[in-house]
């Protein structure tokens, strides 16, 4: 049976080098999933994942799990991004970005050749709007609709209030909405907005309501107006397909030369502490 992330955290603070390996092993992926969405670089993302992976070795003994893992782990990443972006070294167009995404992703079996051109498409599109989100919006998404992770916990790793977190979750999800949504047979929100001027935000509102945001009487008014107004439910429709295109974002192959290298630090630091 796989042990939990709680019982590898409580050995690895016990000094056994092979749960803490094991539990670096289980965020790898997901780490280097982070530093590519954000630093939009390969070796940028590769500094990420390695420097947080060794940061956590280091200090696992100090963890004394007042926050969730992930938590922890994203915090981390997150403030190496930091310094990679203020160094200035992530240059990569979104579209270099898409490229090097969609060849280190794990591919989706089963789809026929139209239907895998398609979904390559949509995908595609997707990684471009996310890349070409302000940092502050994209942090936010990514920890949210890709990472997983709660509002409150991307509250703390980002260090501002739940309420901004939340502004500008529901900004991010209307920017990269309306990017895709063409692709989904729905336009842009300016265009539902055109066609029922009349209507009330329902993209907005709906993305608050997937944040508990919104009173049980407000929705039961808003599901209400979809039932008569197409237009309204083509758009919320399509930002919910927009965030499952978000949740199922695959996680990337980290190189096997960046898995090495990453083994190869980590038991020189492990060696040094001993």
């Amino acid at each position: 049976m796989e042990r939990s992330d709680q019982e590898l955290l409580a050995a690895a603070r016990a000094g056994d080098r092979n749960a803490l390996e094991a539990l670096l092993l289980r965020y790898q992926a997901k780490v280097y999933r982070f530093g590519m969405k954000m630093c939009r670089d390969p070796e940028d993302a590769k500094d990420v994942l390695q420097d947080t992976l060794l940061a956590m070795a280091r200090t696992v003994g100090d963890f004394r799990g007042t926050s969730s893992l992930s938590t922890w782990l994203y915090t981390i990443a997150r403030s190496f991004c930091i310094k990679k972006r203020r160094r200035g070294r992530s240059v990569a167009t979104a579209g270099e970005a898409n490229d090097e995404e969609a060849a280190g992703g794990v591919a989706h079996p089963g789809p026929g050749p139209e239907e895998s051109v398609e979904s390559r498409q949509i995908e595609a599109v997707l990684a471009e709007a996310i890349a070409g989100l302000a940092p502050r919006y994209r942090e936010v998404l990514v920890l949210r609709d890709i990472e997983g992770l709660s509002a409150p916990e991307v509250a703390e790793v980002l260090g501002i209030t739940l309420a901004a977190v939340k502004s500008r979750l529901h900004r991010a999800r209307l920017a990269v909405r309306s990017a895709v949504a063409p692709l989904l047979g729905i336009g842009p929100e300016e265009t539902v907005r055109a066609a029922s001027p009349k209507c009330p935000d329902v993209l907005r509102l709906f993305s608050r309501h997937l944040e508990g945001e919104i009173s049980a009487d407000l929705c039961a008014q808003m599901e209400k107006h979809l039932e008569r107004c197409g237009a309204c439910r083509d758009a919320c429709a399509s930002l919910r397909r927009t965030l499952q295109l978000c949740h199922a974002t695959p996680l990337p192959r980290v190189p096997a030369a960046i898995q090495q290298s990453v083994r190869d630090n980590l038991r020189r630091v492990l060696a040094a502490n001993a």
